[in-house]
């Protein structure tokens, strides 16, 4: 098209603090829907956006670690109970809405106050990522996107958690007061058929599905 995207990428949480401050940005995508909702209310938004994706997250075990990625953690917990366990790299929840879902999804199984102590965090998810491909921590509990990314994918072995283990996240998007004509095209691609068939073959679920 010949219109140059500059992507930041960041918490959820950092970034719609940045906005609100005056931060130059065109358009949100978050990965909660409140961020996005939280913006339109204070009128930093042109409307109230579109859910473009349901997210997910993962297990991801490096290559060469001893743990095993499972959809339940089983294996997680029983080395966290024998004392094998190393480290387990999630966003941060405080403010990175994987990070929360991580935290949930520990909680439910049972295992987050045992980890407390082997927890690494990161700023965002792909910082989380990033930490869990090193193989400096036996695994990370990151976005399913991620853990299908090539950057990823042959470094090691990931498995889906339940859906049912956490509150959906719902992220959404907005073009943001002042969004020029290029940022209006962009945002029409990503609600485009094409954008969203993309989305879904990288690990999102379509909001409708």
């Amino acid at each position: 098209t010949g219109v140059a995207a500059r992507v930041t990428y960041g918490s959820s949480g950092n970034l719609a603090r940045q906005i609100a401050q005056g931060a130059p940005f065109e358009i949100f995508l978050s990965a909660d829907e409140s961020y996005v909702e939280s913006l339109a209310a204070q009128g930093l938004t042109r409307g109230d956006g579109d859910l473009y994706g349901i997210g997910r997250i993962a297990l991801f075990v490096p290559t060469g670690s001893p743990l095993r990625a499972d959809p339940q953690l089983e294996d997680l917990g029983r080395r966290l109970r024998d004392g094998t366990l190393g480290r387990i790299a999630i966003a941060n929840p405080a403010h990175a809405p994987y990070g929360r879902a991580a935290e949930q999804a520990l909680r439910q199984l049972g295992l987050w106050q045992p980890l407390q102590g082997r927890l690494v965090l990161g700023e965002n998810v792909a910082q989380a990522a990033q930490f869990a491909s090193t193989g400096n921590v036996d695994g990370g509990i990151i976005a399913w996107s991620l853990a299908l990314a090539p950057a990823l994918r042959n470094r090691g072995q990931h498995a889906l958690l339940p859906a049912s283990l956490h509150a959906p996240l719902r992220q959404r998007m907005a073009l943001l007061k002042g969004a020029s004509p290029g940022a209006e095209r962009l945002y029409a691609y990503l609600r485009s058929g094409a954008a969203r068939a993309i989305l879904a073959r990288n690990g999102f679920v379509l909001p409708e599905e």
